[in-house]
């Protein structure tokens, strides 16, 4: 039978024999399209998008075509059984349970060859995932969204889609550099050269020899085969084409006209979906009905593969759909419709999956998504888009466009689960639920945490002086705010209690000349010598870690500057290209857990190292391994949590078991503040400036650039490498046969010296050179306490402490070099 689209404009589809029991006509019917580059629409019967469509059905589609490519591969025929079943389904309306039998949920191993998935936004991001998971190959999909701290590693244009363009971000650009077969999935083949490009784009990048095109249905033209046919001998690469169902789509003269007559003549129930009447960015006013929300998807496991997606992400997101389908369990009804989001199409689909499961025989399951393709909307019996609504955009950095859900109206639904990822649980996902509202008893709103919805990180030259490539500030920036204070004014607010020293600032000190001096000729002193720890506490990192995929966390800012030596160390010496990020901790406050998400979302947790510059007393390192602890309980990662163990250039405090030296000597960047640390400040948490969603904060002093050595610093260490590259291997070795347990020699220490001098805190006690530092610079001074044999380290002390008219105390036998004490007031700091 015809249909109605085919008897009003002539547009009409036409079976070509590809795979037994399976028709072009079972998998697709023809609508209508608002795009003057193509006047129809192939709309499928099992992909979910815009028709609501069982998730068995949905999941054996893309798996079925998982099969055939492999079957492709390995030149062998494919099994005919599932897509005969399939097509008896979709035929008859059969119960689909008899799918799950006959179609392999996964792969029973990774194939051979190292190829790998690559599906198309938006229409096929779940197809691509389910080809790979029937592959056990990894995979990527292309997107629409522009996602700060990612660099396309390519892009392409899809030119007969709404949409066009395309981007590619994975987040390890080796993925496009596979050695085996690479799989392109789209859901139809249209002309095949939105694939053509991409194949194009992909060699031109990282030349393979082989591209497999799958889709659900194969409609190209024979002037089109023998286009991909011609882009194979040019290349001189081999491409296959593998679909479920093939034919051609008959488009006739006129096409455009002959849709605008039969229009004219078609009732439109739903005039609201039209591009030309630009949906309101305000819901209606009505009663809606209670909306229930769940965030209980784990911040770690990926919610889609815009970054890349492994066979442990699959695993790990088939658990986060079984968690959150438990979640809702209790809550949903017997008719439940779950709806995702445009991109966002496999993550909703494993939630649809496994609340159908859990309902037995008498719940009824169906999954579709939002879509940016305007389509006619025609309430007629025949024509596949009965129903649609129209709301804006939900993404966070919209493009303008209206949105669209289609056939939700068709069925009264008990309940409607709306999942979205955290970049578009905007306001315009308020209006899409109040749009759903007339439709269900009950809606749920499902919020899966994303990168991409997460504050994005600073860097220079926008934010500090150091080069975009060597950090990633994940702070605030407050260089707009006035947070410094007379430190005598700061010291009274925070030992008396009446303020956090975090919630504000010392003003900046600037040296006079003679410092300056100083702090030149100890850098070039010194340099080797923290080259040595950088490399040393750089291979003991990467011998007790057993990988080279690490990401280096640097705790701001002091940290900063060596996670920025350590990078360039494996740059240097392995050619590794670590990334870089600078996060904040604030002693009794914790550390960001903004930060932390930040960081979860994006890696694998088990891949951070935190990286700090030194260790005073400890008190730092406890309140790191603690927060780091608790992190990992609030964000529910488990055994993928973070590694609580801390990289120090120096150990003087003997806290760490991770370090290049115990020896209390002078680190240059200890000697300035923000002049040696990229011209930015210590990190600030204040509850009127840093909100629970935002990252810790941090100044940018621009205006002290013509004072700034945190270069020369970074340069002049870093210029020792070759120099120091056997002294280093031999000190990495030691240190891996060492006894390097912490013994936390430096607390007692202080406990001794607090008693000794009568200091009513432990925390008025800065042991080790760099606190020392900070004590003659940031705070208020009260006296120096110096080991008399470490002269050497100590020059740059000795001449703060007289600028400040410090008194200077020795004390033969002290394990540091030096200790700083900070003046009591009332309270007890």
């Amino acid at each position: 039978m015809r249909s109605l689209v085919a008897e009003r404009t002539g547009i009409e589809t036409e079976d070509a024999a590809l795979v037994p029991g399976l028709a072009l006509a079972d998998l697709v019917d023809l609508a209508l399209r608002i795009n003057p580059r193509r006047p129809h629409l192939l709309v499928s019967r099992v992909l979910g998008k815009h028709v609501p469509t069982d998730p068995r059905v949905v999941r054996a589609a893309g798996l079925l075509l998982g099969h055939r490519v492999a079957a492709a591969l390995d030149e062998t025929s494919p099994d005919s059984e599932g897509p005969a079943e399939l097509g008896r389904v979709l035929r008859d309306d059969l119960d689909p349970s008899r799918l799950a039998a006959l179609v392999p949920e996964r792969a029973a191993a990774a194939r051979p060859g190292d190829g790998w998935v690559l599906g198309y936004a938006e229409t096929a991001t779940a197809l691509g995932h389910l080809v790979a998971r029937a592959l056990g190959w990894p995979s990527l999909h292309s997107t629409r969204r522009q996602v700060p701290g990612f660099t396309p590693a390519l892009g392409f244009e899809e030119s007969h889609s709404h949409a066009t363009e395309h981007l590619v971000l994975p987040e390890d650009p080796r993925l496009l550099h596979r050695l085996g077969p690479v799989v392109l999935v789209d859901d139809e083949l249209s002309t095949g050269r939105t694939a053509a490009g991409t194949i194009r784009a992909l060699h031109a990048t990282a030349p393979g020899g082989r591209y497999v095109i799958a889709a659900l249905v194969d409609a190209r033209s024979a002037d089109d085969r023998a286009a991909t046919a011609a882009l194979a001998a040019e290349l001189g690469v081999r491409i296959d084409v593998v679909a479920l169902a093939a034919g051609e789509v008959r488009v006739p003269a006129r096409a455009a006209d002959r849709v605008a007559d039969a229009l004219a003549e078609l009732p439109a129930v739903q005039p609201a979906v039209q591009p030309a009447a630009q949906p309101s960015a305000q819901p209606s006013a009505q009663p809606g009905p209670v909306v229930r929300e769940s965030r209980v998807w784990p911040w770690q496991v990926r919610e889609t593969g815009r970054h890349g997606f492994t066979v442990d992400d699959d695993l790990a997101l088939d658990a986060a759909a079984e968690q959150v389908a438990d979640d809702l369990d209790e809550e949903v009804g017997d008719r439940v419709l779950v709806l995702g989001t445009e991109e966002l199409i496999y993550a909703p689909l494993a939630v649809a999956a496994a609340l159908g499961a859990r309902g037995g025989a008498g719940r009824r399951v169906r999954f579709s998504t939002t879509t940016r393709s305007p389509v006619h909307v025609l309430d007629l019996d025949g024509y596949p888009i009965r129903s649609g609504i129209a709301f804006p955009a939900h993404d966070s950095q919209s493009d303008g466009g209206g949105r669209f859900a289609y056939n939700v109206a068709a069925h009264p639904w008990s309940d409607l689960v709306l999942v979205v990822d955290t970049a578009t649980c905007t306001a315009g996902a308020d209006v899409l639920l109040a749009r759903l509202a007339p439709y269900a008893a009950r809606l749920h709103l499902v919020v899966l945490p994303s990168a991409a919805g997460l504050p994005e990180g600073l860097a220079g030259p926008d934010f500090g002086s150091y080069p975009a490539d060597e950090v990633t500030w994940l702070l605030t920036d407050l260089s707009h705010v006035e947070l410094e204070a007379p430190t005598q004014q700061r010291e009274r607010a925070i030992q008396s209690g009446a303020a956090h020293y975090a919630e504000s600032l010392p003003v900046e000190y600037q040296p006079e000349e003679a410092y300056r001096l100083l702090f030149h000729s100890q850098l070039d002193e010194v340099a080797p010598r923290v080259a040595t720890a950088v490399g040393a506490v750089t291979e003991l990192v990467r011998a007790t870690r057993g990988r080279d995929d690490l990401v280096l966390v640097s705790l701001a800012r002091a940290g900063t500057p060596v996670g920025i030596l350590m990078r360039r160390w494996v740059a240097a010496r392995h050619g590794l290209a670590w990334p870089h990020h600078a996060i904040s901790i604030v002693r009794d406050r914790g550390i960001d857990l903004v930060a932390l998400r930040h960081l979860a979302a994006r890696y694998d947790p088990r891949r951070i190292v935190f990286v700090d510059g030194w260790t005073g007393k400890g008190a730092i390192t406890r309140e790191f391994t603690e927060a780091v602890a608790q992190a990992n309980a609030t964000l529910a990662l488990g055994e993928r949590g973070f590694d609580p163990e801390l990289a120090v250039l120096a150990d003087p405090g003997e806290c760490v078991s991770l370090y290049g030296t115990r020896d209390d000597f002078l680190i240059p960047s200890a000697c300035l503040n923000s002049t040696v640390s990229g011209l930015v400040s210590r990190t600030v948490l204040n509850a009127d400036l840093i909100g629970p969603a935002d990252f810790h904060g941090a100044k940018f002093y621009a205006g002290l650039a013509g004072d700034d050595v945190s270069a020369l610093f970074l340069d002049t260490v870093s210029a020792q490498y070759d120099a120091v590259a056997d002294e280093v291997d031999a000190t990495a070795r030691a240190l891996l046969a060492a006894d390097r347990s912490p013994t936390w020699v430096g607390w007692r220490a202080a406990e001794e010296i607090r008693a000794a001098y009568g200091l009513p805190s432990i925390n008025l006690v800065k042991p080790g050179v760099g606190e020392t530092t900070r004590v003659l610079l940031r705070r208020v001074p009260w006296k120096v306490v110096v080991n008399p044999e470490r002269h050497g380290d100590l020059r740059h002390v000795e001449l703060l402490a007289a600028q400040r008219g410090v008194e200077v105390v020795q004390a033969a036998g002290l394990p540091y070099s030096c200790v700083g004490l900070i003046r009591p007031t009332e309270g007890d700091g």
